[in-house]
């Protein structure tokens, strides 16, 4: 497979990107994207990756776990809403566990799910952990994924402060922005055992926007800091036309996570029909074309 990536890359040159998005949205829905005239959310977010953020020196800055955190402070995000940093390394072998407190978060800084959230300390097992980081480093994760922007982030292990919560992994809430305007809520729950999401508008009425298998039946209540991350979303979403901007509700403050521009590689399974139309309707990239 890796054979034939390169020499369709090669073959290509500029386009496989688009060849490659296309083949792999087919594999994942049996469906053709449509570019041309990009209908539901899915294909707008694609669209928008391929003809915008794949060159955008900002979108690749903020796609950055590391780097994003200078982006934010430049908007106006304070420190104090931001993950306390404990530490950037190249290699994984010059992490000083042994300064390290009882549970913190290793993340790469260059792709999606390369982390490792450790709760004991003493039931790390640091070789296992350190091979595994030095393996990530390593991987080119835009191109097996086609989201061209991670490819222009310089790869690194930051070690951040455990976010944690009285009943486990807190809640994450992702903030959905539009033109710098945060319009919906999906909340991702359930996240140690089988993950739940449920949607929400910011006066909190829930919105049958994904799947009902995938909704958390239990109440999920409003955050007492969804105000504060609606405002702190407004500062660093507003240069975009979109962004899905990712909050935690820790220690009496609003915790920025990150910024993802194309959620599960523009290719999203989650939502329900319904929730493709809305808000796909809320993504105007006739304003991007013109602009083109």
């Amino acid at each position: 497979m890796k054979k034939l990536k390169k020499v369709l890359k090669n073959f290509l040159g500029k386009n496989f990107p688009v060849f490659y998005s296309k083949v792999l949205y087919f594999l994942r829905f049996k469906l053709r994207i449509n570019l041309k005239d990009p209908s539901n959310f899915n294909e707008k977010l694609m669209w928008l990756k391929l003809n915008c953020y794949n060159n955008n020196p900002d979108v690749w800055k903020c796609s950055d776990k590391y780097l994003v955190r200078d982006y934010a402070l430049k908007k106006g995000i304070n420190e104090e809403n931001l993950p306390k940093l404990l530490g950037v390394y190249q290699d994984a072998n010059d992490i000083p566990y042994e300064k390290l407190p009882q549970k913190f978060a290793l993340k790469c800084s260059h792709g999606c799910g390369f982390n490792i959230i450790c709760t004991n300390k003493e039931e790390l097992n640091i070789e296992k952990s350190n091979k595994q980081l030095n393996i990530w480093l390593k991987t080119k994760f835009g191109y097996s994924s086609a989201e061209n922007h991670y490819t222009h982030i310089k790869p690194c292990i930051i070690i951040e402060e455990y976010i944690d919560s009285n009943e486990g992994l807190p809640y994450d809430y992702k903030l959905y922005c539009f033109y710098g305007v945060p319009k919906v809520v999906l909340v991702c729950s359930n996240r140690e055992e089988e993950l739940k999401l449920n949607f929400f508008n910011l006066d909190w009425e829930e919105l049958p926007y994904g799947k009902k298998n995938l909704r958390n039946s239990q109440v999920i209540k409003k955050p007492v800091k969804l105000n504060e991350m609606v405002k702190l979303a407004k500062k660093i979403s507003k240069d975009f036309p979109f962004v899905r901007v990712d909050f935690y509700q820790y220690k009496d403050k609003a915790i920025l996570g990150e910024m993802t521009f194309t959620p599960a590689q523009c290719m999203a399974p989650y939502y329900s029909e319904f929730g493709q139309e809305q808000l796909s309707k809320l993504l105007n990239i006739k304003k991007n074309k013109k602009n083109r």
